[in-house]
């Protein structure tokens, strides 16, 4: 049999049993966010980029949301100062939050957005594999891995290394795991957050698929409000 479908099923039981608390936290700071103008941003280098894609412009995710994208897609990760140079061009603002995505969570580009948004007002989000990144030493001179320094923490359970599955005849694991409790974090968090706002009287501002008769205008419609801070950096 494929053990891969029993890893994925024992990992989700993890973040749903360990997890609860963090998604609870992470879900009212975006409600108070939307509540107040402000926008939810995320970040990912590396593969991690595809966590930042389930926060932002997504189908069924909030309207009010956008990708940081920095322009080498993660190629300095590694280089201290990179990030700090590029967060004085991002617009991140109070009431904003920014979800930062990073497994090992010791690289100075992702430990550098954290410091930055932070700086400019806004509440920071770590996903990261917790007590695997406990276990790895700083490449940062401030000398913290990123849960050290996020508002909130949530763990997507993974093992260090990321891989889940192991292998008759090969003497590693293998198979990558983090984006797919990074995927079910995130979307626990956005169902939360919308029924929040729903308890606040609040319509929540949520994408539809554009491939749906009538989404594109949709969409178009909402984003109109939120239009100056969703294409810029």
């Amino acid at each position: 049999m494929n053990p891969v479908f029993d890893v994925v099923r024992d990992l989700i039981a993890d973040v749903e049993k360990t997890q609860q608390e963090s998604i609870e936290q992470a879900a009212v700071a975006c409600a108070d966010a939307i509540e107040k103008g402000g926008i939810l941003q995320a970040f990912g280098s590396g593969h991690s980029e595809a966590g930042a894609m389930e926060v932002a412009h997504r189908a069924g995710g909030f309207i009010p949301t956008k990708k940081i994208l920095e322009p080498a897609r993660g190629a300095y990760e590694g280089i201290e100062g990179v990030g700090t140079n590029f967060m004085k061009k991002v617009d991140v603002r109070e009431n904003d939050v920014v979800f930062v995505i990073s497994n090992s969570g010791r690289n100075p580009l992702p430990i550098e957005i954290a410091i930055g948004a932070k700086a400019k007002g806004a509440k920071v989000i770590a996903i990261t594999a917790l007590e695997a990144s406990k276990k790895l030493t700083s490449k940062h001179s401030c000398g913290k891995n990123l849960y050290q320094l996020a508002d909130i923490v949530l763990d997507n359970c993974v093992p260090e290394g990321d891989c889940g599955c192991t292998i008759e005849g090969y003497d590693d694991r293998i198979c990558g795991m983090s984006m797919i409790t990074t995927s079910v974090i995130v979307q626990a968090i956005t169902y939360r957050t919308a029924e929040i706002l729903i308890s606040r009287g609040i319509t929540p501002p949520m994408y539809k698929s554009q491939n749906i008769d009538g989404g594109r205008e949709f969409n178009e419609a909402l984003e109109a409000k939120y239009i100056d801070r969703l294409r810029r950096i």
